[in-house]
C-alpha cells in the first residue's frame, strides 16, 4: 500500500535549514485533500515515526506538525519524542481555559508549541496566557494584510521577546527581505522550496490481530512470551515494533534478536499505546490481494525457518523467525534490502543474511525459500546441507502453511 507525506523546509535568517513542516497527503498531488483532520494528523505521526522513520524523513531537524483540538491531548503525545516535534495549534481552534490547560501540559512534557496562520482577533480573553506559553507564531504572508501582521509583530516584539516569528507563504525575495526587516527569524514558502512529496510503502496490518493483542495486553495473567508470539503473527506490526526501537524515541542502539526482546525494550505500555493508534488507522484502510499474498509468504517463511532452527536445537530460533519474516520486505516495501536493514535494529547476523552475506542462517533461509517456491532440487540439496531428514520436512511445511494461512484469513 503506497503512502505519502509532504515535507516543506523551514529556513533561518541565514537561509540555513532549521526544520520541516510535515503535511498530510494521500497521493502524489501536492495539495491537501479533503479528509478528516484528526486522521490526517494521526497518519502524519504514524507514517513519520513507524513507516518511513523520523530520522530518514527529517534527519536531526525539528518537525512542525498540525494538531487539531481533539488531538491536543497529552495522552496522544506522550509516546512521541518531545525533542523532534513542534506542536502546531491550528488557527480554527477556539482558545478556552481547557485548551490553555492542555497546551500547558504539552509544554511541560518538553514539546515546543506554535500558533499556525495566526491573526489577532477581538474579544479573545486568553491571549496573554497563550503568548506566555508558545514558542513560535506563524504568519501567512500571502493571505494576511500588512495591518494584521503589524499588530502581531508589535505585541510579540514589545511583550513576548521569547516568541520566534515564522513567516509562511514567502513567495519572492521581496517577501523574504520584508519579513527579515520586520523581525521574523524563520521562513517558509515557495521562494525557498515547495513541499516535497515523500512516497513510501506500508505493509498492510491486520485489525483483528490488533484487537486480539489489545485483549491480551489487558489480561493481567498474560505472559511476555504470549504477547511476543501475538506480535510475531503480524508482519506489519513486527516491522513497526523494530522501527519504533530504532527511532529517537528509544534511547538505545541495541540490536534485537527476538520480538520478545523488542517488547522488553519498548515496554507493554508503549506497545498498548501504539496498537490503539494503528487500529484506528487500519479501520480506514483496505488491502489488495497481492499485498496479502506476500504477507502470507513472509509468515510462512518465518514459521518454517523457526521450525528448522528448533529441529536443530539452535538457541537463537527467534533470529531465524525474523530472517524468514523479513526476507520479502524489499518486495513488500519496494525498497532495497540493504537500506531497509540499516533502518532496523536487527542483529548483525540477521542483517547480514538479509543483505546477501553468507552466515550460519543462510542455509536455513535458502531451504525455506526453496520450499516456499517449490524448487525440488534445491529442497533436497538444502535439507542435506543443514542435515535434516527430507521426509520430516513435509510436516514442517504443512504446519507453517497452516499457521500463515490462519493468520491472514482471520
Amino acid at each position: 500500500m503506497d503512502i505519502f507525506i509532504a515535507r516543506q523546509p523551514i529556513f533561518n535568517i541565514n537561509e540555513s535549514l532549521f526544520g520541516f513542516e510535515l503535511l498530510y497527503r494521500n497521493n502524489e498531488d501536492n495539495s491537501f485533500p479533503e479528509v478528516d483532520a484528526d486522521m490526517a494528523t494521526i497518519d502524519v505521526l504514524t507514517h513519520s515515526f513507524l513507516t518511513i522513520g523520523i530520522n530518514e524523513l527529517a534527519g536531526d531537524k525539528l518537525c512542525f506538525i498540525n494538531f487539531t483540538e481533539n488531538l491536543l491531548d497529552k495522552e496522544v503525545l506522550k509516546r512521541f519524542p518531545s525533542n523532534r516535534i513542534v506542536v502546531e495549534i491550528l488557527e480554527d481552534i477556539i482558545i478556552t481555559p481547557s485548551i490553555i490547560q492542555n497546551i500547558r501540559q504539552i509544554k511541560a512534557m518538553g514539546f515546543l508549541l506554535a500558533l499556525d496562520d495566526f491573526v489577532l482577533k477581538n474579544n479573545v480573553l486568553y491571549y496573554e496566557e497563550l503568548f506566555s506559553i508558545v514558542n513560535f507564531i506563524k504568519i501567512d504572508f500571502l493571505s494576511s494584510s500588512i495591518e494584521e501582521r503589524n499588530a502581531v509583530e508589535k505585541i510579540v516584539q514589545t511583550n513576548y521577546p521569547h516568541i520566534v516569528l515564522l513567516a509562511e507563504k514567502i513567495e519572492t525575495r521581496i517577501d523574504f527581505y520584508e519579513a527579515k526587516a520586520a523581525g521574523y527569524k524563520l521562513f517558509q514558502g515557495y521562494f525557498f522550496a515547495k513541499p516535497e512529496i515523500i512516497k513510501s510503502t506500508e505493509i498492510p496490518g491486520n485489525i483483528m490481530q490488533y484487537l486480539r493483542l489489545i485483549s491480551l495486553l489487558r489480561n493481567e495473567e498474560a505472559t511476555l512470551d504470549e504477547i511476543a508470539i501475538e506480535i510475531e503473527r503480524d508482519v506489519s506490526l513486527t516491522f513497526k515494533v523494530l522501527k519504533l526501537i530504532n527511532s529517537s524515541a528509544i534511547k538505545t542502539r541495541s540490536k534485537v534478536r527476538s520480538i520478545k526482546q523488542g517488547v522488553l525494550m519498548l515496554g507493554l505500555e508503549e506497545i498498548n499505546h501504539w496498537i490503539h493508534v494503528l487500529m484506528l488507522r487500519e479501520a480506514h484502510n483496505t488491502h489488495n490481494g497481492d499485498g496479502l499474498a506476500i504477507i502470507e509468504a513472509s509468515l510462512f517463511r518465518a514459521k518454517f525457518c523457526e521450525l528448522l532452527a528448533k529441529e536443530k536445537r539452535l538457541h537463537n530460533s527467534s533470529e531465524y523467525l525474523l530472517v524468514g519474516m523479513f526476507s520479502l520486505m524489499d518486495t513488500l516495501l519496494h525498497r532495497e534490502m540493504e537500506q531497509l536493514v540499516r533502518e532496523l535494529p536487527l542483529s548483525d547476523e540477521v542483517a547480514a543474511t538479509l543483505s546477501g552475506t553468507k552466515t550460519d542462517l543462510t542455509a536455513f533461509l535458502d531451504l525455506t525459500i526453496a520450499y516456499d517456491e517449490v524448487r525440488w532440487t534445491d529442497m533436497f540439496d538444502g535439507a542435506e546441507t543443514i542435515g535434516i531428514d527430507f521426509s520430516s520436512l513435509n510436516n514442517f511445511y504443512k504446519e507453517a502453511r497452516r499457521w500463515a494461512s490462519e493468520i491472514v484469513t482471520q
